[in-house]
């Protein structure tokens, strides 16, 4: 399959349309809850998280549309999920949330840089898989320990949740996040009083910050946001286009998801880039028969995350109302296959194995110094590690 046939285009398609839906339901329904307890972690008010969740699904919204349709190709694009991680983990930073603002704009102005600029995407490429892959595992496993912790909370609430997602997981893994979603939902509103909500909540309320950058912020978020998302969302997200037959220059595609970041960030937007697993569904077989006609796919999931966006301020509302466990516990089961993935990959290769630990363990372990992150100290670590391990006394280079 050549870039040729596949750029000829097609007509619009309902069958690629309903994918696209079930792709931006599925990205939207399976993460948001973690982006909003990233941003409430890093020092983010409900009405600033709230705009935030707005930004981002309205960016990458505009971002997928705006690719596919000038492309004619099925780039899904998606917020920085394991970045939300890494925000929740790192907490409040020096500077508060105006600081954080920064991080993410420096965050954005090296996406951009990574597209435009070769050497620097090399130098990203050139950080070991193995200990990319375990600081991405040390930032989710506090989150995946969320739904052990929930049971021993408010195993009422938390264990139907918990079946939902064991048994759609095993006749359909697509499904598992949202039948999980659903059951928190039954459950909240079966024994749980939900505060009834402000008519002002529903409207969408933007609320832009005046970014403070410090040094803690941009070694301690802006550097690991960037190197986290451009190792498991930027470049998985190019795979599974190519795995599909799709051949497109990647450089452009991270600088346009750069740019979407720089404008989302102001709003409380942490990161915009490729969809990796939701990708999947826009370009494969399921989309369409046609692989000329499966960019439709990407252009209406793309349109739908703007509605989602629209009504980031009720869904904030909603969950600040709820069980703060329970909401946890549905990111957590999210979390789960990343976090597998992550792991598997980082302790695949034998050599680099005690480097990925240490690497893992320290980022794991939430700690930091001069307030700056787990996440940073954790991949120096490694590094540091990795580098000894290969060295080699007298060795010319």
């Amino acid at each position: 399959m050549t870039e040729i046939s596949i750029r000829a285009g097609g007509g619009f398609s309902l069958q690629a349309a309903s994918a696209g839906l079930l792709a931006a339901f599925v990205g939207f329904a399976s993460s948001f809850a973690v982006v909003i307890q990233g941003l409430l972690a890093i020092g983010a008010s409900q009405g600033e998280a709230a705009s935030g969740l707005m930004a981002l699904a309205i960016a990458m919204g505009l971002c997928g549309v705006w690719l596919s349709l000038k492309t004619r190709l099925p780039v899904s694009i998606a917020w920085s999920t394991p970045g939300a991680a890494l925000l929740a983990t790192t907490g409040a930073v020096e500077g508060g949330f105006a600081a954080a603002v920064g991080a993410f704009l420096m965050s954005g102005v090296l996406i951009v840089a990574a597209g435009l600029w070769r050497p620097l995407g090399r130098w990203v490429a050139a950080i070991p898989p193995a200990l990319a892959n375990a600081m991405l595992a040390g930032v989710l496993f506090t989150f995946c320990l969320a739904p052990v912790r929930a049971v021993a909370e408010g195993p009422e609430l938390t264990l139907p949740v918990i079946l939902a997602w064991a048994l759609a997981w095993r006749f359909k893994r697509l499904y598992a996040i949202p039948a999980a979603l659903l059951a928190a939902l039954a459950m909240i509103f079966a024994t749980t009083e939900v505060p009834s909500l402000d008519a002002a909540a529903l409207w969408p309320q933007p609320l832009p910050i005046m970014p403070q950058f410090t040094l803690s912020a941009l070694v301690g978020i802006a550097l690991p946001l960037f190197i986290v998302t451009m190792a498991s969302q930027n470049i998985p997200g190019m795979a599974v286009l190519n795995a599909n037959g799709y051949r497109p220059a990647p450089g452009p595609l991270f600088a346009t998801s750069g740019v979407f970041t720089l404008l989302a960030a102001p709003f409380g937007g942490h990161a915009v880039n490729l969809a990796a697993i939701t990708a999947a569904l826009c370009a494969g077989e399921d989309a369409h028969p046609d692989p000329a006609r499966r960019y439709w796919a990407a252009v209406v999931s793309g349109a739908f995350y703007v509605v989602f966006g629209l009504l980031a301020g009720l869904i904030t509302a909603f969950v600040a109302a709820v069980p703060a466990y329970l909401i946890l516990t549905v990111a957590g089961l999210a979390l789960l296959g990343a976090f597998g993935s992550a792991l598997t990959e980082a302790l695949a290769a034998a050599e680099d194995r005690l480097a990925a630990i240490v690497t893992f363990l320290a980022t794991a372990s939430g700690l930091s110094f001069f307030g700056i992150g787990s996440a940073f100290w954790g991949l120096l670590a490694g590094l540091a590690l990795y580098a000894l391990t290969r060295w080699r006394p007298g060795r010319r280079r």
